[in-house]
Protein backbone atom coordinates (compact mmCIF):
# COMPACT_ATOMS: atom_id res chain seq x y z
CA UNK A 1 0.00 0.00 0.00
CA UNK A 2 1.87 2.99 -1.39
CA UNK A 3 1.51 6.02 -2.91
CA UNK A 4 0.64 4.59 -6.19
CA UNK A 5 -2.56 2.60 -4.54
CA UNK A 6 -6.05 3.40 -6.15
CA UNK A 7 -8.23 5.34 -4.08
CA UNK A 8 -10.01 2.68 -1.19
CA UNK A 9 -14.18 2.61 -1.37
CA UNK A 10 -15.47 0.55 1.53
CA UNK A 11 -17.86 -1.87 0.48
CA UNK A 12 -20.50 -4.24 2.45
CA UNK A 13 -19.01 -7.41 1.25
CA UNK A 14 -19.13 -8.87 -2.34
CA UNK A 15 -21.75 -11.69 -1.82
CA UNK A 16 -24.40 -9.90 -3.72
CA UNK A 17 -27.11 -7.61 -2.66
CA UNK A 18 -26.56 -5.56 0.07
CA UNK A 19 -23.13 -6.23 -0.98
CA UNK A 20 -23.29 -4.96 -4.57
CA UNK A 21 -22.92 -8.21 -6.46
CA UNK A 22 -19.62 -9.95 -6.73
CA UNK A 23 -20.48 -9.75 -10.97
CA UNK A 24 -20.60 -6.29 -10.63
CA UNK A 25 -17.49 -5.19 -8.26
CA UNK A 26 -15.20 -4.91 -11.39
CA UNK A 27 -16.96 -1.45 -12.09
CA UNK A 28 -15.65 -0.49 -8.77
CA UNK A 29 -12.44 -2.54 -9.21
CA UNK A 30 -11.40 -0.48 -12.55
CA UNK A 31 -11.15 2.53 -10.69
CA UNK A 32 -10.87 2.22 -7.00
CA UNK A 33 -9.02 -0.50 -4.01
CA UNK A 34 -12.48 -2.36 -2.89
CA UNK A 35 -11.60 -2.46 0.73
CA UNK A 36 -15.19 -5.13 2.05
CA UNK A 37 -16.27 -3.74 5.74
CA UNK A 38 -14.71 -7.31 7.37
CA UNK A 39 -10.99 -6.26 6.26
CA UNK A 40 -11.85 -2.86 7.12
CA UNK A 41 -12.58 -4.74 10.98
CA UNK A 42 -9.78 -6.72 10.70
CA UNK A 43 -7.15 -3.73 10.14
CA UNK A 44 -8.75 -0.38 10.53
CA UNK A 45 -5.61 1.29 11.99
CA UNK A 46 -3.68 0.77 8.14
CA UNK A 47 -7.12 0.34 6.26
CA UNK A 48 -8.56 3.72 7.81
CA UNK A 49 -6.89 6.63 6.37
CA UNK A 50 -6.76 4.92 2.72
CA UNK A 51 -11.07 5.07 2.57
CA UNK A 52 -12.13 7.94 0.77
CA UNK A 53 -15.62 6.44 -0.51
CA UNK A 54 -18.11 4.65 1.00
CA UNK A 55 -20.67 2.65 -0.77
CA UNK A 56 -23.90 1.85 1.03
CA UNK A 57 -26.20 -0.98 -0.17
CA UNK A 58 -29.48 -1.90 1.38
CA UNK A 59 -28.75 0.35 4.07
CA UNK A 60 -25.50 -1.06 5.03
CA UNK A 61 -22.88 -0.20 6.15
CA UNK A 62 -24.28 2.20 8.91
CA UNK A 63 -22.29 5.10 8.33
CA UNK A 64 -22.18 5.85 12.17
CA UNK A 65 -20.52 8.62 13.93
CA UNK A 66 -18.07 5.76 15.09
CA UNK A 67 -17.25 5.02 11.21
CA UNK A 68 -16.92 8.91 10.45
CA UNK A 69 -14.21 9.22 12.83
CA UNK A 70 -12.49 6.45 11.90
CA UNK A 71 -11.60 7.37 8.34
CA UNK A 72 -10.29 10.77 8.38
CA UNK A 73 -9.53 11.05 4.43
CA UNK A 74 -13.02 10.24 3.16
CA UNK A 75 -14.54 12.26 0.71
CA UNK A 76 -18.13 11.13 -0.32
CA UNK A 77 -20.72 8.38 0.73
CA UNK A 78 -22.59 7.07 -2.23
CA UNK A 79 -26.15 5.39 -1.63
CA UNK A 80 -27.40 2.60 -3.84
CA UNK A 81 -31.39 3.92 -4.55
CA UNK A 82 -33.27 6.45 -4.24
CA UNK A 83 -33.85 6.68 -0.73
CA UNK A 84 -31.57 8.36 1.90
CA UNK A 85 -33.43 8.06 5.07
CA UNK A 86 -30.99 5.37 6.29
CA UNK A 87 -28.64 8.29 6.31
CA UNK A 88 -28.00 11.04 8.73
CA UNK A 89 -27.46 13.34 6.03
CA UNK A 90 -26.50 16.57 8.90
CA UNK A 91 -23.46 14.34 10.83
CA UNK A 92 -22.27 13.32 7.17
CA UNK A 93 -21.91 16.55 6.31
CA UNK A 94 -20.61 17.80 9.32
CA UNK A 95 -17.43 15.54 8.82
CA UNK A 96 -17.00 17.91 5.13
CA UNK A 97 -18.49 14.59 3.18
CA UNK A 98 -20.86 14.53 0.27
CA UNK A 99 -24.05 12.24 -0.38
CA UNK A 100 -25.12 10.84 -3.37
CA UNK A 101 -27.96 8.55 -4.45
CA UNK A 102 -28.83 6.74 -7.87
CA UNK A 103 -32.83 7.80 -8.19
CA UNK A 104 -32.62 7.61 -12.26
CA UNK A 105 -31.54 3.98 -11.99
CA UNK A 106 -34.43 2.63 -9.85
CA UNK A 107 -36.78 4.77 -11.33
CA UNK A 108 -37.87 3.17 -14.49
CA UNK A 109 -38.36 -0.69 -12.72
CA UNK A 110 -39.86 0.52 -9.19
CA UNK A 111 -42.82 2.49 -11.46
CA UNK A 112 -43.08 -0.64 -13.76
CA UNK A 113 -43.21 -2.91 -9.90
CA UNK A 114 -45.59 -0.47 -8.71
CA UNK A 115 -48.32 -0.86 -11.67
CA UNK A 116 -47.23 -4.54 -11.33
CA UNK A 117 -48.48 -4.53 -7.74
CA UNK A 118 -51.35 -2.68 -9.02
CA UNK A 119 -53.02 -5.10 -11.65
CA UNK A 120 -52.30 -7.73 -9.15
CA UNK A 121 -54.05 -6.28 -6.10
CA UNK A 122 -57.37 -5.25 -8.39
CA UNK A 123 -57.70 -8.53 -10.34
CA UNK A 124 -56.60 -10.69 -7.30
CA UNK A 125 -53.88 -12.37 -8.91
CA UNK A 126 -51.92 -13.95 -6.43
CA UNK A 127 -55.11 -14.49 -4.45
CA UNK A 128 -56.30 -16.74 -7.68
CA UNK A 129 -53.02 -18.50 -8.33
CA UNK A 130 -53.32 -21.45 -5.78
CA UNK A 131 -56.99 -21.99 -6.54
CA UNK A 132 -55.96 -21.92 -10.40
CA UNK A 133 -53.19 -24.70 -9.09
CA UNK A 134 -55.10 -26.70 -6.62
CA UNK A 135 -55.54 -30.37 -7.32
CA UNK A 136 -58.69 -30.15 -5.48
CA UNK A 137 -60.21 -27.93 -8.00
CA UNK A 138 -62.81 -28.58 -10.11
CA UNK A 139 -64.82 -25.61 -11.42
CA UNK A 140 -63.77 -21.60 -11.60
CA UNK A 141 -66.22 -19.76 -10.00
CA UNK A 142 -68.10 -17.32 -12.08
CA UNK A 143 -68.14 -15.00 -9.40
CA UNK A 144 -64.92 -14.66 -8.97
CA UNK A 145 -64.66 -10.77 -9.26
CA UNK A 146 -61.57 -7.98 -9.55
CA UNK A 147 -61.42 -4.63 -10.10
CA UNK A 148 -61.14 -2.48 -13.55
CA UNK A 149 -57.95 -0.78 -13.92
CA UNK A 150 -59.00 0.42 -16.77
CA UNK A 151 -60.73 4.68 -16.55
CA UNK A 152 -60.26 4.22 -13.10
CA UNK A 153 -58.60 7.50 -11.09
CA UNK A 154 -54.99 6.90 -9.65
CA UNK A 155 -54.01 8.61 -6.80
CA UNK A 156 -49.77 9.12 -6.75
CA UNK A 157 -48.77 10.15 -3.44
CA UNK A 158 -45.05 11.77 -4.43
CA UNK A 159 -44.49 13.17 -7.92
CA UNK A 160 -40.88 12.75 -8.14
CA UNK A 161 -39.03 10.56 -10.74
CA UNK A 162 -40.98 6.91 -9.50
CA UNK A 163 -44.33 8.92 -9.43
CA UNK A 164 -43.62 10.53 -12.82
CA UNK A 165 -42.98 7.39 -14.11
CA UNK A 166 -45.72 5.97 -12.86
CA UNK A 167 -48.20 8.28 -14.21
CA UNK A 168 -46.68 7.45 -17.80
CA UNK A 169 -47.53 4.20 -17.30
CA UNK A 170 -51.28 4.57 -15.55
CA UNK A 171 -51.53 6.88 -18.82
CA UNK A 172 -51.68 3.80 -21.13
CA UNK A 173 -54.39 2.51 -19.42
CA UNK A 174 -56.91 5.52 -19.52
CA UNK A 175 -56.39 5.92 -15.82
CA UNK A 176 -57.36 9.47 -14.46
CA UNK A 177 -54.48 10.95 -12.47
CA UNK A 178 -54.52 12.89 -9.37
CA UNK A 179 -50.91 13.70 -7.44
CA UNK A 180 -50.37 15.17 -4.21
CA UNK A 181 -46.60 16.66 -3.58
CA UNK A 182 -44.33 19.11 -2.24
CA UNK A 183 -43.76 20.75 -5.01
CA UNK A 184 -46.51 21.28 -7.85
CA UNK A 185 -45.04 19.96 -11.12
CA UNK A 186 -45.38 22.13 -14.48
CA UNK A 187 -47.57 22.71 -16.55
CA UNK A 188 -46.18 21.17 -19.50
CA UNK A 189 -45.53 18.01 -16.71
CA UNK A 190 -48.31 17.71 -15.84
CA UNK A 191 -50.15 17.74 -19.79
CA UNK A 192 -47.98 15.36 -20.41
CA UNK A 193 -49.52 12.63 -18.46
CA UNK A 194 -52.67 14.29 -18.16
CA UNK A 195 -52.19 14.77 -14.27
CA UNK A 196 -54.35 16.84 -11.59
CA UNK A 197 -52.33 18.29 -8.96
CA UNK A 198 -53.96 17.93 -5.18
CA UNK A 199 -52.98 20.15 -3.10
CA UNK A 200 -54.30 18.94 -0.47
CA UNK A 201 -53.77 15.15 0.05
CA UNK A 202 -57.26 14.96 1.60
CA UNK A 203 -59.03 15.34 -1.77
CA UNK A 204 -56.75 12.72 -3.24
CA UNK A 205 -57.79 10.01 -1.07
CA UNK A 206 -61.67 10.85 -1.18
CA UNK A 207 -61.34 10.75 -5.22
CA UNK A 208 -58.90 8.02 -5.98
CA UNK A 209 -59.70 4.16 -6.57
CA UNK A 210 -56.31 3.45 -6.24
CA UNK A 211 -53.73 5.30 -3.81
CA UNK A 212 -49.80 4.59 -5.28
CA UNK A 213 -47.31 6.02 -1.90
CA UNK A 214 -44.30 7.02 -4.07
CA UNK A 215 -42.88 9.74 -1.88
CA UNK A 216 -39.59 9.64 -0.01
CA UNK A 217 -39.15 8.78 3.83
CA UNK A 218 -38.60 12.03 5.53
CA UNK A 219 -39.86 13.37 9.46
CA UNK A 220 -42.86 14.86 7.23
CA UNK A 221 -44.26 12.18 5.49
CA UNK A 222 -43.37 9.15 8.32
CA UNK A 223 -47.13 8.18 9.12
CA UNK A 224 -48.65 9.90 6.21
CA UNK A 225 -51.07 7.33 5.69
CA UNK A 226 -52.75 6.17 8.86
CA UNK A 227 -56.36 5.66 10.48
CA UNK A 228 -57.39 8.75 9.65
CA UNK A 229 -56.42 8.68 6.01
CA UNK A 230 -57.45 5.47 5.32
CA UNK A 231 -61.41 6.30 6.56
CA UNK A 232 -60.99 9.44 4.08
CA UNK A 233 -60.42 6.49 1.10
CA UNK A 234 -62.96 4.77 -0.95
CA UNK A 235 -64.21 1.38 0.73
CA UNK A 236 -63.35 -0.19 -2.47
CA UNK A 237 -59.79 1.52 -2.84
CA UNK A 238 -56.75 -0.07 -2.93
CA UNK A 239 -53.44 0.69 -1.28
CA UNK A 240 -50.03 0.25 -3.22
CA UNK A 241 -46.69 1.21 -1.46
CA UNK A 242 -43.40 1.07 -3.40
CA UNK A 243 -42.16 4.18 -1.35
CA UNK A 244 -40.99 3.41 2.54
CA UNK A 245 -42.59 1.01 4.68
CA UNK A 246 -42.84 3.68 7.34
CA UNK A 247 -45.15 6.26 5.21
CA UNK A 248 -47.69 4.02 6.52
CA UNK A 249 -49.41 3.17 10.09
CA UNK A 250 -49.20 -0.66 9.63
CA UNK A 251 -51.43 -1.28 12.46
CA UNK A 252 -54.41 1.08 10.86
CA UNK A 253 -53.52 -0.71 7.45
CA UNK A 254 -54.32 -3.99 9.56
CA UNK A 255 -57.60 -2.86 11.34
CA UNK A 256 -58.43 -1.09 8.14
CA UNK A 257 -58.30 -4.20 5.66
CA UNK A 258 -60.04 -6.13 8.48
CA UNK A 259 -62.71 -4.22 8.47
CA UNK A 260 -63.68 -3.51 5.04
CA UNK A 261 -62.61 0.32 5.68
CA UNK A 262 -60.37 0.15 2.31
CA UNK A 263 -60.39 -3.07 0.08
CA UNK A 264 -56.84 -4.46 -0.71
CA UNK A 265 -53.18 -3.45 0.02
CA UNK A 266 -50.19 -4.33 -2.04
CA UNK A 267 -46.69 -3.80 -0.79
CA UNK A 268 -43.54 -4.02 -1.40
CA UNK A 269 -41.66 -2.39 1.34
CA UNK A 270 -42.74 -2.77 5.19
CA UNK A 271 -41.32 -1.71 8.54
CA UNK A 272 -39.09 -3.94 9.54
CA UNK A 273 -38.46 -5.94 6.53
CA UNK A 274 -39.32 -8.74 6.36
CA UNK A 275 -42.03 -8.91 8.51
CA UNK A 276 -42.39 -11.12 11.89
CA UNK A 277 -43.58 -14.48 10.51
CA UNK A 278 -46.46 -14.47 12.70
CA UNK A 279 -47.26 -10.77 11.70
CA UNK A 280 -50.62 -10.54 11.20
CA UNK A 281 -50.25 -8.52 7.88
CA UNK A 282 -49.27 -12.04 6.57
CA UNK A 283 -52.26 -13.70 7.38
CA UNK A 284 -54.45 -11.20 5.35
CA UNK A 285 -56.39 -13.04 1.66
CA UNK A 286 -56.68 -8.81 0.28
CA UNK A 287 -52.84 -8.03 0.66
CA UNK A 288 -50.34 -8.56 -1.61
CA UNK A 289 -46.56 -8.48 -0.55
CA UNK A 290 -43.26 -8.73 -2.49
CA UNK A 291 -39.62 -8.42 -0.80
CA UNK A 292 -38.37 -4.89 -1.40
CA UNK A 293 -37.63 -5.36 -5.17
CA UNK A 294 -38.83 -2.57 -6.84
CA UNK A 295 -35.74 -1.68 -7.74
CA UNK A 296 -34.13 -4.98 -8.31
CA UNK A 297 -33.78 -5.91 -11.78
CA UNK A 298 -30.44 -6.62 -13.55
CA UNK A 299 -30.05 -3.54 -15.85
CA UNK A 300 -30.84 -2.02 -12.60
CA UNK A 301 -27.96 -3.05 -10.50
CA UNK A 302 -25.87 -2.58 -13.80
CA UNK A 303 -26.76 1.22 -13.63
CA UNK A 304 -26.72 1.79 -9.88
CA UNK A 305 -23.31 0.63 -10.41
CA UNK A 306 -22.32 2.55 -13.10
CA UNK A 307 -23.90 5.70 -11.22
CA UNK A 308 -21.98 5.02 -8.15
CA UNK A 309 -18.92 4.63 -9.94
CA UNK A 310 -19.32 8.01 -11.69
CA UNK A 311 -20.20 9.86 -8.73
CA UNK A 312 -17.53 8.96 -6.76
CA UNK A 313 -14.95 9.20 -9.31
CA UNK A 314 -15.99 12.83 -9.89
CA UNK A 315 -15.66 13.40 -5.97
CA UNK A 316 -12.39 12.64 -5.54
CA UNK A 317 -11.30 13.91 -8.50
CA UNK A 318 -13.06 17.72 -7.77
CA UNK A 319 -15.50 17.47 -10.20
CA UNK A 320 -19.07 18.30 -10.32
CA UNK A 321 -20.93 15.29 -8.83
CA UNK A 322 -23.38 13.88 -10.19
CA UNK A 323 -26.92 12.94 -7.86
CA UNK A 324 -25.52 15.00 -4.97
CA UNK A 325 -28.24 14.43 -2.52
CA UNK A 326 -29.59 18.38 -2.35
CA UNK A 327 -29.94 19.59 1.54
CA UNK A 328 -33.49 19.75 2.37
Amino acid sequence: MGERDPPGVLVPGLEGPPGGCEEHAGDLRKHFWVITVREFLENKTQLGPEIQAVCTWGGKPAVTRELLQSLPALRIVASAGAGVDHLDLNLIRSFGVTVTNTPHAVSSPTADMGMALLLAAARRVVEGHPLAVSPDTENFSKTWMGREVTGATLGIVGMGNIGYEVAQRARAFDMKVLYHNRRRRTWEEEAAVGAEFCENLDDLLRRADFVMLTASLTPQTRGLIGSRELRLMKPTAILVNVGRGLLVDQDALLDALQTGVIEAAALDVTYPKPLPRDHPLLKLKNITLTPHIGGTTRRAIRQIMESMVESIWASLNNLPVPNEVAHQ
